[in-house]
Parts: structure tokens; C-alpha cells; sequence
């Protein structure tokens, strides 16, 4: 319940959930090495899956308009004129870079992904990443002028969150502002972007999550761990496109800085 709940307030926010995890699994103590650190790191895919399920659920109508522009866009030509086409394409083809690497990086990603120093590193030196893109944002293109060259960028953009401590919502948001997009319309396919790369990794994941043995979560405590992280990730959510529309994503800048140095001090003095 405890990861669940950290899953869920974290996915979306520019503060890497993939990083608060892992520093959540140590301080209770879980077995973050060998196979038992396998299957919590699967765990921990498979419960972003119920964060995922809440953006579909709070997206539904955006997404039933992106599969309806796509399918008619696949079958006229006056339909792919219409911008409902572009952005659908250009989801869909943002989606493609993190597919790939993924799976090619997959391993080196598993290993890495039980670093407290990778986190730390992550959360600080990603944290100007996050300050530039603000000041560099101009803010003056709305939703309905994404292109398809957008989502490639944006969807290249998401594979450095790969790396625990960046933040997938932070490199996606941060790539949109500086193409140009207003904040909100970064936020909103950040989302929509995660989807389909995230859903992707939880099935991918599911049996090392659901595998019984020493150390293991096994699927009663990932089942419970994903109904927590959609709950909590409906809020999340929420809270985050009114907070975007009205605020720099930079505020989050010093939240990153504290937890990233106070990790560092934490493993220097163990």
C-alpha cells in the first residue's frame, strides 16, 4: 500500500517516481539485490500500470478522439488533413523510440535502476534541465499545432527518463516547452505518451512481479499495490494540470535538489 500510494502521487509529477521507489524500498528494508530485487523491480512496473489506468480513465474522451482521428485518417484523405490526424500520428510515432530502447537497454536498465546513486545524480543534474526548459519556453503554440516531428522529439525526450531520478513526466514537459508548446499542452501529452510505453512495461514485467519465493512481492501484494497507485494517481493528475496552468514546473526544481543531496549524505553515511 505504502509503494502503491508513492507510485501514485509520484508518476506524473516532474520527480521521478522510478527514483522515490527505490528510495522507498530501502528505507523499508526490502531487498533491492539479486532475484528478490528482480521481481521488485518488475513490481514497480507493473504498479505503474495502475497510475496509467487513471490517466486513461481521466483521458478517456482525448483518447477515444486521438483512435478516431487516427482510424479516419487511415481511411481518408480529407480526414488527414485535420489536426485530429497530426496528433495522433504524432503520439503514436513518440511512442516508438521508448519501445526500442527499452527493450534493447532493457538489462542495463535493471541494473542501474538499483542505484541510490543514479537516483541522487538523476534528481540533481536533470533538476537544470527542468529550469532551462522554463526559461527557454516561449509558451506559444497550442495543442491542436503539434506535428509529427514534435512527438519523434518529445518521444525521444522520454527515453533519458530511463535513467531512475530524471523523471519521465519531467523530460517529456520539459522537451514540449522547448518546442514551443504552452505548458498544459506539454502536460496533456506527456500523458497520453506514457500510456502506451508504460502499459507496455507493466505486461512486460508481470510475471517477475507475480513470482512467489523469498523476497518476492507476489500477486496479492502487487494487485493491492496498483489499486492504491490508480486511486492516488487520479488525484495526482488532477492536481497537476491545475497546478501547470498557473505555475512553472521549476517550482519542483528544490523538492529535487534536497532528496537528491540528502540520498547522497544518506549513502555516504551508511
Amino acid at each position: 500500500m505504502v509503494l502503491g500510494a508513492v507510485e501514485g502521487v509520484t508518476e506524473f509529477l516532474p520527480i521521478s517516481s522510478t527514483g522515490h521507489l527505490l528510495i522507498s524500498e530501502h528505507l523499508m528494508g526490502l531487498p533491492t539485490k539479486g532475484k528478490a530485487g528482480d521481481g521488485l523491480i518488475g513490481f514497480t512496473a507493473v504498479i505503474q500500470v495502475g497510475a496509467i489506468l487513471a490517466a486513461v480513465v481521466y483521458f478517456f474522451r482525448d483518447i477515444v478522439s486521438l483512435l478516431a482521428g487516427f482510424g479516419g485518417g487511415l481511411v481518408s484523405s480529407d480526414k488527414r488533413q485535420r489536426p485530429e490526424w497530426t496528433f495522433a500520428l504524432a503520439v503514436a510515432v513518440g511512442c516508438i523510440p521508448i519501445g526500442i530502447a527499452g527493450l534493447a537497454l532493457r538489462h542495463a536498465v535493471k541494473s542501474i535502476d538499483k542505484s541510490l546513486i543514479t537516483v541522487a545524480c538523476g534528481l540533481i543534474v536533470f533538476s537544470a534541465v527542468l529550469l532551462f526548459a522554463e526559461r527557454r519556453a516561449a509558451q506559444d503554440r497550442p495543442e491542436r499545432s503539434l506535428t509529427v516531428l514534435d512527438g519523434l522529439l518529445i518521444g525521444l525526450a522520454q527515453c533519458v527518463a530511463l535513467v531512475p531520478g530524471v523523471s519521465r513526466s519531467g523530460a517529456t514537459i520539459s522537451a514540449g516547452l522547448l518546442r514551443g508548446l504552452d505548458r498544459v499542452s506539454a502536460t496533456r501529452l506527456s500523458f497520453l505518451l506514457g500510456i502506451p510505453a508504460l502499459l507496455a512495461a507493466g505486461a512486460y514485467e508481470l510475471k517477475d512481479a507475480t513470482t512467489s519465493g523469498p523476497g518476492a512481492p507476489g500477486t496479492a501484494a502487487t494487485l493491492i499495490a496498483t489499486v492504491v497507485a490508480f486511486v492516488v494517481a487520479f488525484g495526482s493528475i488532477a492536481f497537476l494540470l491545475r497546478f501547470v496552468a498557473r505555475h512553472s514546473i521549476a517550482a519542483f526544481v528544490p523538492y529535487r535538489v534536497a532528496l537528491g543531496v540528502a540520498v547522497l549524505l544518506g549513502v555516504a553515511l551508511t
